[in-house]
């Protein structure tokens, strides 16, 4: 898949822009705080309908604008699709021309993998970026998931609200149970199968980035207690025990059992990389992890998903990087940068670069 030409108005710090993108590499180069991040923003949200930078979208609306529209136009198993968002005091959602009501019919329709900065957080935060992580992982290759994603959330809030008022009786929360039991289950099954299957990519790409030297394993930790090869029949049956079992904490306050508790761990050399790892293996941890969804998303839905890098070559010494580039062969790739000065004669002959000042884009194709 392929996105062909970008629109904005109003987005950030462009009243208007338009550009039309190579099938390959598209570098924006500029200062930073001249607007590189922002294009790489408005792809995202086209393909997630939301920003990896800020949970309130009236931020992405130029100063003293009422609305931001962004439109794209991809081009996925050789059909022609035009997606567009504009946001107000409410977003709206179109996808040729049809007005989304729900973001899981969105889904799907760009896939992207995006390597910033932040991505860092994975590593080294706690595990509500884990959890992020992985829902927008599976919600983009599997819609479903983002379906049963909500219904779950909507279930534990109403449980958690029956724990706060009626603390004491038990057959009150209790009516809850049975829906939680049955998204929870289906979430932890979901997350199960998606991390295996990870887990396999991952491990061969991160032996390659280090000479062999490293071992990586991704482990799903959730609070519900889990074997190997539990089915999720097994996985209901564990889930209904401890939740039963779970009311002398619940007086805490809040549901304290479910996929909504779990988190990743990173090992590394058996390791955990978040407690033990340095600064360079943390950041090799997370390359390997985005080359390794690359591949997967490939094997899953049979066609490539756009490449989102936004100044991470500043991250990576010469032979990450030279590592990450290689790696790009039938991938469309979007690179914000400073300077062109990390990318190898082979990036160069087939790229388009776009150097990026204030509200101008000017654009010089090799």
């Amino acid at each position: 898949m392929t996105i062909t030409e970008l629109k904005l108005i109003n987005f950030r710090n462009y009243s208007k822009l338009k550009i039309e993108f190579n099938p390959k590499m598209n570098i924006f180069v500029g200062d930073n705080a001249k607007g590189k991040t922002n294009i790489i923003e408005a792809l995202y949200i086209c393909a997630i309908g939301k920003s990896f930078r800020t949970t309130n979208h009236l931020e992405m609306i130029k100063d003293d604008k009422d609305e931001a529209y962004t439109k794209i136009e991809v081009i996925r198993n050789n059909r022609k699709v035009d997606i567009e968002i504009l946001l107000g005091k409410r977003k709206e959602i179109k996808i040729n021309k049809n007005i989304v009501k729900n973001k899981g019919e969105f889904l799907g329709n760009l896939n992207v993998v995006i390597f910033a900065p932040e991505d860092l957080k994975i590593i080294k935060e706690g595990p509500v970026e884990r959890r992020n992580f992985i829902d927008n992982e599976i919600s983009q290759i599997y819609p479903r998931y983002y379906y049963i994603w909500k219904q779950y959330n909507k279930i534990l809030m109403q449980r958690n609200k029956a724990i706060k008022i009626n603390s004491k009786k038990r057959e009150n929360i209790e009516i809850w149970d049975e829906q939680l039991l049955n998204t929870g289950t289906l979430l932890i099954a979901y997350r199960k199968k998606f991390i295996k299957k990870l887990n396999l990519i991952t491990k061969p790409i991160h032996r390659r980035i280090t000479d062999e030297k490293e071992n990586i394993e991704i482990i799903y930790s959730s609070s519900v207690q889990l074997e190997e090869k539990n089915e999720t029949k097994q996985i209901y049956e564990n889930y209904k025990i401890q939740l039963k079992n779970s009311w002398k904490e619940e007086k805490r306050g809040f549901t304290v059992i479910g996929p909504h508790r779990d988190d990743l761990i990173f090992n590394i050399n058996e390791k955990n990389v978040k407690k033990y790892g340095s600064q360079g293996q943390q950041r090799t941890t997370v390359l390997s992890l985005k080359l390794a969804e690359i591949k997967l998303i490939k094997e899953e839905i049979e066609e490539y998903p756009v490449l989102l890098l936004d100044d991470v070559m500043s991250e990576l010494d010469k032979k990450r990087q030279n590592h990450l580039l290689e790696n790009l062969e039938g991938i469309q790739t979007f690179i914000t940068t400073t300077t062109i000065d990390s990318l190898n004669k082979k990036q160069e002959k087939n790229n388009k670069i776009f150097y990026i000042s204030e509200d101008i884009s000017k654009e010089y194709e090799k």
